[in-house]
């Protein structure tokens, strides 16, 4: 099975120093641009957004490292044969997702714009948990859940867990969290840039199915079986 040589390699390659800094390099850059934008590190919004996603990750890896070990070590690297057409989709994905609170700290603290009710942000962290409990489930029970389209060597159909009832429930769960987010930032600036990052998830689940269709063996039964790609009974 595909996820074994990553158990493997995760077991005995644990990650290093290197890995360790460049993470914290981005976790600093995406704090300095969210704080930079809003002019002021004196922001309850902004700390709070953090806080909440950070806590939410670390749960989430965890979860996933427990059931499933190797996997997030594999989706580090580009596989082989991913499709182009998907480096394209990431390029315009990541940014649009890290202009949210760049845009949320623009809007309600630089221009002093009036920020959305308190409520949006206890809804938005609900919808966000429950993207990120989503996403976990999906991940800890598909050894192929790579960070890009491409066919696997090895690959077989996954139909258990979230697959039942939807064929997609990793990207179900990253749409979740990032309107969930948007919405923790209360901000209507960054809830139409969460609204955008959600449309392009859809563009992208779309043409990964469309890929699978085309060349997974057993994938075309099961979308037979597993009718909605994203929203169960709807789409």
């Amino acid at each position: 099975m595909a996820g074994e040589p990553a158990r493997t390699s995760a077991s005995r390659h644990p990650r290093g120093p290197g890995e360790r800094t460049g993470t914290l390099v981005l976790a600093g850059a995406g704090l300095l641009a969210t704080f930079g934008a809003a002019g002021t590190v004196r922001w309850a919004t902004g700390w709070t957004f953090v806080a909440v996603l950070a806590v939410g990750l670390a749960v989430h890896g965890a979860y996933v490292q427990a059931r499933n070990p190797g996997l997030l070590r594999t989706r580090e690297h580009v596989g082989a044969g991913t499709a182009r057409w998907d480096l394209a989709w990431v390029a315009v994905f990541w940014p649009l997702v890290g202009a949210g609170p760049v845009l949320a700290g623009i809007e309600t603290v630089r221009l002093g714009r009036s920020a959305l009710a308190p409520g949006w942000a206890a809804a938005g962290g609900a919808v966000l948990g429950a993207g990120l409990a989503l996403s976990a489930r999906a991940m800890a029970v598909n050894p192929h859940f790579e960070g890009t389209a491409r066919l696997q060597p090895g690959q077989r159909v996954v139909d258990g867990g979230p697959y039942r009832r939807i064929r997609h429930p990793g990207y179900a769960g990253l749409a979740l969290m990032v309107l969930g987010g948007s919405a923790l930032l209360r901000s209507r600036w960054a809830l139409a840039a969460g609204a955008s990052g959600a449309a392009w998830i859809a563009v992208r689940t779309a043409l990964e199915d469309r890929m699978l269709r085309a060349g997974l063996p057993g994938y075309e039964d099961y979308a037979r079986r597993v009718r909605r790609r994203l929203v169960p009974c709807l789409w």
